[in-house]
């Protein structure tokens, strides 16, 4: 009978074993977002237009809005509508797919759970809107916004932002994770080109008619649009009632997307 030899002191021995949880989050968010980053149909959605959208809506002939230039009005609308582009539109059309194509099930195969994958996706998106968020800001500050804001909107943009990131993320599963890739790409978009004119982004909910402004305020765009205006253009405290709106979209859209999301 013999024993295995000792190792030798300072050597290294293979540990089998997944890897910890959160180096696997962190590895799995880095490819998402290099994956984001290096598709020109998602770049052009997240980045391009709101970018191309702030400049030219920012020469428009129109004097001012409710009282404040037409950047002040423009920039926050056009913040709320990079959120939506990245946490909705291109989170829907690239999980669609990748659900089409298996990836997801071969991903339910491996260590990462899939509380990690979505946790590394929801960091993705939160890395892809601080990029924005820059972006947008400089390009707004030099086409001469100047925001009007009390210091809590250090805490009320951000908790606006990530209640609207959660809203739309969990409609965006919702979709990608019950319909065809095909119909997740084009109801995607459909739906992005009317909340993009109907949810206050570009054009004052007022410029509806008055019976459909309630109702438009309650779109999580407009609630978005609605709630960053009133901090960064108004000078407001904390938007309750819009906040209110983005958390009852988000709890609707990521509990029912929890119920009927299908990996395979």
């Amino acid at each position: 009978m013999t024993t295995a030899a000792p190792e030798a002191p300072g050597s290294f021995a293979p540990a089998p074993g997944a890897a910890p949880m959160g180096r696997m989050i962190t590895a799995q968010t880095a490819m998402e977002t290099r994956m984001l980053l290096r598709n020109g149909e998602q770049l052009t959605v997240t980045m391009v237009i709101p970018l191309a959208l702030l400049a030219m809506f920012s020469l428009e002939p129109i004097v001012s809005v409710g009282g404040g230039s037409r950047i002040d009005f423009l920039a926050p609308g056009i913040i709320a509508l990079a959120v939506m582009s990245t946490a909705f539109t291109s989170q829907a059309i690239a999980t669609g797919f990748e659900r089409r194509y298996g990836v997801l099930k071969r991903l339910g195969a491996e260590p990462l759970s899939r509380v990690g994958l979505i946790s590394a996706k929801t960091i993705s998106v939160i890395l892809i809107e601080l990029l924005q968020a820059v972006l947008i800001t400089a390009v707004a500050l030099g086409l001469g916004w100047h925001p009007h804001a009390r210091g809590l909107a250090f805490l009320t943009v951000p908790l606006l932002v990530l209640a609207g990131t959660a809203a739309f993320s969990g409609l965006a599963l919702l979709m990608a994770g019950t319909l065809r890739a095909e119909a997740t790409l084009a109801l995607a978009n459909l739906i992005y080109i009317a909340l993009l004119g109907l949810g206050g982004v570009v054009f004052p909910l007022s410029k509806f008619p008055a019976a459909a402004h309630p109702y438009l305020t309650l779109l999580p765009t407009g609630a978005l649009a609605t709630g960053l205006r009133a901090v960064l253009a108004s000078a407001a405290g904390v938007p309750v009632r819009d906040l209110i709106v983005l958390v009852v979209w988000a709890v609707l859209g990521i509990g029912l997307a929890a119920r009927t999301f299908r990996w395979e």
